[in-house]
């Protein structure tokens, strides 16, 4: 009765049409719970028991053929399945369209060949009648003509119209493109949403959202299928593309789902297969530009949607079953447990735990096997390659707000980098607050890749090309503050590798042309072509670092001033202080080594006081040593007005504004020099406890600093031009205009003595042939007290630039009889490929042969010159690092194992029995009496000053072999380069972050280094390549009115009384009070403070000693001398030579020059009357007695010392007192030829 009861039930509510208790659908008691379905009982009027029986016995087939129905969504009230007509409709469309297109084609091609026969026709009746019919009989035919081609040209408008339009090739279209491409992922999302739904559900159009969205969607493709259509040329191909059958498949279903209220998922899959354009979109936003990403966005697009569409078919099959099984064998599969299911078929594992029932879903897996394994084993090798292969470096910098970032570009190697950066972000600079960014195109390797992950908050790498625009733009570098260019140091072919970074620098300059570069060069003459590019501009800020220029610059300066090259290099070098407790030489030289230069403005205490008593202030007080100060034109025109005055005399009065050049160990000393205030700091003896106080203080304005310079050009020589227009604080007189015989001469405007600048003494061009000495010639000349150059090259070596070593020794402010004779040792082929660059320079000399062979040294004697400067053309051509120095190391042991007889033995041997008088140690000239002594001569080649260059700094440890260093040792803590004997190019790398911070530092290290090498020079130079002759005028004449180094001996003079025990504190102050000579530091014999019977003859560098330091008699001191216009006739100076400081401590004794009453004469022409000259000098050599030749009170000189820097006393009497016996020949100096 219970069933009978619920089969009337059902009854009555199937024939009142579905009442809410009396529906005939129930749920099935064994429905999936991803499934949703009902069954319905029988609808048969008379429900017996038995009937229900039977209905319960059907109930499975039944459950497969009846679909999810509830009263609100009109459906089949039979709850039968649909999806033939879902189908249908996509068959329908397909097949139907294609048979139209044939049909189309068929018709068209029959039109075609009917038209063509009858053209035939009628062209034949035409060919026969043509010359019968009139011109209006034409008419109607050109009529029809014309109405054809204006249709098929409206046709071509539209077509091309909608081609423009899918074609992405304007705004509008790429927006069209993309939208579509977006639409197409959008309706594959609702995809995912409704996988989770039955397969065929029944759905209200106006209440069911998503369905919704999708018929929007479909409407949107509908019509971009129909530009699609009409841009088509090949309509077959066209109905037969992939995006086609995708449309086909997808599209009309939707219009099928609205009208029968119900949804079928079906081929909605196909969508996946848009990702396969993916690629085609990111090209077209301008994404994808590499081919190799072009390639894995193409083959990750194929790969996921081949997975994705392959998924989905899986998923429609096994929830739906087979049909012909009337669906009774499908289960209940989620959309993600097929795409499980696929990926583990195509990767061969297969863990049966997720299969294929239905024999469909198992005869496509028989397929997609063979097609997915082929495509897996493919594609993901060569996606996981392309990912490995992908830059890793190759990202994008991101500018932090605040912070500056510089771009480091060049030979990055972990060396280069390594120095850069210990020098960059050393600790004593203020807070670096730069972001270095390296761009280089190799990838760097694990040490250098280790190097940047432990500076990883300052700097970051990219790989890539300055030569790229792109690059340019991933570094950002135009908001860089600056471009630094690292160069290859070690290249076999240095013009190449200059050509390199000069193309780097027009890359950047042409990407931006504002763009700060501190660039590199290796050889001076390729600076010329710096000056091409258009935006180069030194003036702003763009420098030239050129390390043959200042390597041969320092070597030559030590040529002048042995050890100033190792105190210049410490000098812009960062290097941290290291204690040392022992009372050794390395404690001073250490002591020295951490000082820095740097820049500050002056406080506002120190305007109008001259610079010797500001710069006496800053050391006695602020334990700062200033050099240097820069000045700026009062006309406020460009950086070009500034100046660099080094030491410029106490003629000069400090103004507001004034900047600065000091030698401190960090820059926190440095401020003490711009927070001095006399009222609060005045009686403050901690220099610590100057800080900044609340007096009011002028803030300084680069652009609007008073001077006290007369506007004229900028000059970087560092020497102070005095004008008729200067400032009217100029105090000393114009020594131009003080009539003297110097003077007289130097104003013949007929003789041209110095190159059109001033800076440099010049002769007339001469051949290389008039400067060759023979061994013989060389061997019977009496060379001394000059500067042996030998040097290592053939026909095939680079170029060195000898220029650049022979200029410092040539510059005018020194007067002629002071230039050192230049001797070159070496193969005559490579100095003629030098020559063309050497011949406007005097006292010039070339003894063809080789550095190795002792007779060509003996015969320039080597024992007798100043200095013995080692160069090799042929390091860098040579793969071993280790064998690159050979030659030169060869050459100094070659040379110091060396052993030669008394001087004087020899002198006496060439002239037969002529002893220069006073040089002879039995003669009564030579005694204390006179306050002489003279030094022994050198016998040994220890003794012989030389400075070696080297190329790999661990060769050092070669040159000495008596020293103790550790082969990682690094090359400043060395004794070789302490000393002065060794000099490496790797030194210079400071230099970049150096000028970074402070282009001034820059120039004043070429103003120091050069002899006053201008910007005005260099593009002269660059023009013609050679210097060009002037004529004497005041102008140029002023030029030489700069300061110069020299090093000052304590034996004797006005010092003597500091030299025993006394500070250099004081020494300082009485050189500064009374010759304006600045002393910065010391050149000490290594054993002075060790009591030995033989002591070292070897000497180091401090520099910047402080006040209380303890001087000792054998001392020489560098210092910042002025230009003496009257020592061109007077001798009077005040150095001593380099033998005398190594030989000195054997005899405890020092050389003093002879003692003079008057001036020097005006040197005579010939060579007769400057010996009788001589001859007059020596009778009155006995009775004479000290006195001073003034200038003015406060600029004196003493006549008894020497202001001559480096000159050998015993070379100079010589020279003085040479022979006149036909034995020998006379010394070729250069200025008996000009």
């Amino acid at each position: 009765m219970a069933n009978g009861g619920g089969g009337g039930g059902g009854s009555s509510g199937g024939g009142g049409g579905g009442g809410g208790g009396g529906s005939s659908l129930r749920m099935s008691s064994n429905i999936h719970a991803n499934h949703l379905s009902l069954d319905a009982s029988s609808s048969s009027s008379s429900s017996s028991s038995s009937s229900s029986s039977s209905s319960l016995v059907h109930e499975p087939k039944m459950d497969a053929l009846i679909i999810p129905v509830t009263m609100e969504v009109p459906c089949d009230s039979r709850g039968q399945r649909m999806w033939w007509a879902f189908l249908a409709s996509s068959m329908v469309t397909f097949f139907g369209g294609l048979f139209i297109i044939l049909l189309w084609r068929t018709l068209k091609y029959l039109w075609t060949v009917c038209c063509h026969c009858g053209g035939k026709t009628k062209e034949a009746q035409k060919i026969n009648n043509g010359s019968s019919q009139a011109d209006g009989t034409l008419k109607p035919t050109d009529e029809k003509e014309e109405t054809v081609a204006a249709e098929v040209g409206w046709m071509t408008s539209v077509k091309d119209w909608a081609g423009v339009m899918i074609s992405a090739q304007t705004l509008t279209g790429r927006v069209l493109v993309v939208l579509v491409f977006a639409l197409s992922i959008g309706a594959l999302v609702i995809y995912f949403i409704d996988s989770s739904n039955p397969i065929e559900s029944c759905q209200n159009f106006y209440k069911d959202f998503t369905l919704q969205i999708d018929m929007a969607f479909n409407v949107f493709f509908l019509l971009y299928f129909g530009l699609r259509f009409i841009a088509a040329n090949d309509k077959l191909w066209f109905w037969l593309e992939v995006n086609s059958v995708v449309d086909f498949f997808t599209v009309p279903p939707v219009f099928v789902s609205v009208y029968l209220n119900r949804s079928w998922l079906g081929l909605r899959f196909l969508r996946a297969l848009r990702l396969i354009q993916f690629s085609e979109i990111l090209q077209f936003l301008n994404i994808l530009k590499t081919s190799n990403s072009i390639k894995l966005v193409n083959l990750l697009s194929i790969f996921i949607s081949t997975w994705l569409t392959a998924a989905g078919f899986i998923h429609l099959v096994e929830n739906s079953g087979d049909p012909w099984e009337n669906f009774q064998n499908n289960q209940a599969l989620t959309y993600w447990e097929c795409v499980y299911l696929l990926m583990v078929t195509m990767s061969t594992v297969g863990y049966g735990d997720v299969y294929a029932k239905t024999t469909l879903g198992r005869l496509f897996m028989v397929f997609f096997i063979l097609g997915g394994l082929a495509m897996f084993a493919s594609y993901v090798p060569e996606i996981i390659e392309l990912i490995g292969n992908r830059k890793k470096y190759g990202g994008s910098y991101s500018a932090v707000s605040g912070r500056k970032h510089i771009v480091v570009c060049g030979h990055i190697t972990l060396e280069s980098v390594s120095n850069f950066l210990k020098d960059f972000l050393h600790k004593d600079r203020d807070d670096v607050n730069v972001e270095i960014v390296f761009l280089h195109n190799i990838s760097p390797n694990l040490e250098l890749e280790a190097l940047f992950k432990r500076h990883f908050t300052q700097v970051e790498f990219y790989q890539g090309s300055v030569l790229n625009p792109h690059d340019l733009a991933r570094v950002k570098i135009e908001s860089a503050d600056a471009c630094l260019i690292l160069a290859n140091k070690y290249c076999a072919d240095p013009d190449a590798e200059d050509a390199s970074n000069i193309m780097r620098v027009i890359s950047i300059k042409n990407y931006h042309p504002k763009i700060r570069i501190i660039t590199q060069m290796l050889q001076y003459h390729n600076k010329a072509h710096l000056l091409n590019i258009p935006s180069w501009n030194w003036k702003e800020g763009d420098d030239a670092i050129c390390l043959a220029e200042l390597k041969l610059g320092f070597i030559a300066q030590s040529c002048l001033a042995q050890g100033l090259s190792t105190m210049l290099a410490n000098l812009f070098s960062m290097r941290s202080f290291i204690k040392i407790e022992e009372d050794t030489w390395q404690k001073y030289y250490l002591e020295g080594v951490s000082n820095e230069m740097y820049t500050e403005y002056l406080s506002s205490a120190f305007v109008g006081l001259s610079f010797p008593t500001v710069c006496e202030l800053c050391f006695v007080k602020l334990k700062l040593l200033m050099i240097a100060i820069e000045y700026k034109s009062a006309n406020r025109e460009s950086r070009s007005r500034k100046r660099i005055l080094i030491n410029p005399g106490n003629h000069l009065k400090i103004q507001e504004g004034t900047l600065g050049f000091f030698i401190a160990s960090d820059a926190k000393e440095v401020k003490r020099a711009f927070f001095y205030c006399k009222a609060c700091h005045d009686d403050i003896t901690d220099p610590k406890r100057i800080k900044k106080c609340g007096c009011k203080r002028l803030i300084y304005f680069e652009d609007e600093q008073p001077s006290t310079l007369s506007p004229k050009k900028k000059q970087r020589n560092g020497g102070m031009r005095n004008s008729p227009n200067s400032s009217p604080k100029l105090m000393r007189h114009d020594p131009l205009l003080i009539p003297g015989n110097d003077q007289i001469d130097n104003m013949d405007s007929s003789v041209k003595k110095y190159d059109s600048t001033g800076m440099f003494h010049w002769c007339a061009p001469k051949e290389i042939e008039k400067v060759i000495l023979t061994r013989s010639e060389a061997a019977m000349t009496v060379l001394s007290g000059h500067v042996v150059v030998c040097i290592f090259g053939d026909v095939t070596s680079a170029l060195i630039g000898l220029r650049n070593l022979v200029m410092p020794l040539r510059a005018s402010n020194f007067h002629y009889h002071e230039l050192k004779h230049i001797v070159f040792v070496g193969s005559i082929e490579y100095l003629k490929r030098e020559w063309e660059t050497l011949h406007n320079f005097p006292k010039v000399s070339i003894l063809p042969g080789t550095p190795l062979s002792r007779a060509d040294l003996r015969a320039v004697n080597i024992n007798l010159c100043d200095m013995c400067v080692i160069l090799s053309a042929n390091q860098n051509n040579i793969d071993d690092t280790s064998l690159q120095d050979k030659e030169c190391i060869l050459a100094s042991l070659n040379i110091k194992s060396m052993q030669f007889d008394d001087s004087i033995g020899v002198l006496q041997a060439n002239s037969q029995g002529f002893t220069p008088p006073g040089m002879d140690r039995s003669s009564p000239d030579n005694s204390p009496v006179h306050g002489m002594l003279r030094q022994p001569s050198i016998t040994t080649g220890v003794n012989i000053p030389i400075i070696t260059e080297l190329v790999n700094d661990t060769n050092v440890q070669f040159l000495d072999q008596d020293d103790d260093d550790d082969p990682d040792t690094e090359l400043y803590l060395t004794q070789p380069f302490a000393c002065g004997t060794a000099f490496a190019v790797s030194v210079l790398d400071s230099l970049m972050s150096a000028t970074y911070f402070n282009d001034n530092i820059l120039t004043l290290i070429r103003t120091l280094v050069t002899g006053g090498a201008t910007p005005e020079l260099e593009a002269l130079i660059a023009e013609e390549n050679a210097l060009r002759g002037g004529y004497s005028t005041p102008q140029t004449l002023a030029n030489r009115d700069r300061c110069r180094v020299a090093q000052l001996a304590l034996l004797d003079g006005p010092f003597a009384d500091l030299g025993d025990g006394g500070c250099y504190g004081d020494l300082f102050c009485k050189a500064l009070k009374t010759y304006n000579m600045l002393c910065f530091g010391i050149y000490r014999l290594r054993d002075a403070h060790l009591s030995t019977p033989s002591p070292c003859t070897k000497r180091y560098v401090i520099t910047n000693p402080p006040y209380e330091f303890e001087l000792v008699p054998t001392d020489l001191i560098f210092c910042l001398m002025q230009f003496d216009h009257n020592a061109g006739q007077s001798r009077a100076s005040l150095s001593h030579s380099s033998h005398s400081s190594q030989s000195s401590s054997k005899k405890s004794s020092s050389v003093h020059s002879i003692p003079s009453t008057a001036n020097r004469p005006n040197r005579p022409k010939s060579r007769e009357s400057r010996d009788k000259q001589n001859a007059t000098r020596m009778n009155r050599m006995g009775q004479a007695e000290k006195k001073w030749f003034t200038d003015e009170s406060d600029n004196a000189y003493p006549r008894n010392i020497q202001i001559k820097p480096m000159s050998t006393h015993m070379a100079n009497q010589i020279n003085q007192y040479k022979s006149t016996s036909s034995l020998i020949p006379p010394i070729r100096e250069v200025e008996d030829e000009c």
